[in-house]
């Protein structure tokens, strides 16, 4: 068994974690995620704490998958995950308009995107885009898209880009 699987993980105070046949479902504060069974791996749970466990004869390929699996879910319904965006370019903003997202990215129109159940979106400024939610490839996966709509160009560095990401920028052409 790989090193990742044979780690604990400590379940929260709040948090629940049911092992059924469907596959395993964990509750906390900021909601409820669920995964099927992997292939070959069963979870125990005692004394706030879960362990993953291979069957006998099992691939463990799917060990330590498991493991970060459970582990990004608990984490997910007890703090939550959170993406920060940032709009870089001149009249590039944000804006909220009920549950949708308004953006100006330099287009002729403005373009707008939907959040989807189970991620909440917010601007702290115009330039500024907070994409939170309970479950970590979700949250990962609607920041790609307003990324997506305008990424960042390597010139002048405008568009949309992560908060922490570096953007390399390329030199002008010279006559």
């Amino acid at each position: 068994m790989s090193r990742v699987a044979k780690q604990p993980i400590p379940l929260p105070k709040g948090v629940t974690l049911n092992v059924d046949a469907d596959g395993i479902a964990v509750k906390g504060a900021k909601g409820s995620l669920s995964v099927h069974h992997l292939p070959g791996v069963t979870v125990s749970t005692g004394d706030g704490v879960a362990h993953v466990h291979l069957t006998e004869g099992a691939d463990d390929r799917f060990g330590g998958t498991a493991r970060a699996l459970l582990a990004n879910m608990v984490h997910g319904v007890s703090a939550g995950y959170e993406r920060k965006l940032v709009l870089v370019g001149v009249g590039y903003r944000a804006s909220m308009q009920g549950k949708a997202l308004a953006l100006n990215l330099g287009f002729s129109h403005p373009v707008t995107f939907d959040a989807p159940a189970g991620i909440s979106i917010e601007t702290p400024s115009q330039t500024e885009i907070l994409v939170k939610g309970a479950d970590k490839q979700a949250v990962g996966q609607v920041a790609a898209k307003i990324r997506g709509l305008r990424p960042p160009e390597p010139y002048k560095g405008k568009g949309v880009r992560y908060a922490d990401e570096k953007i390399t920028l390329k030199e002008a052409k010279k006559a």
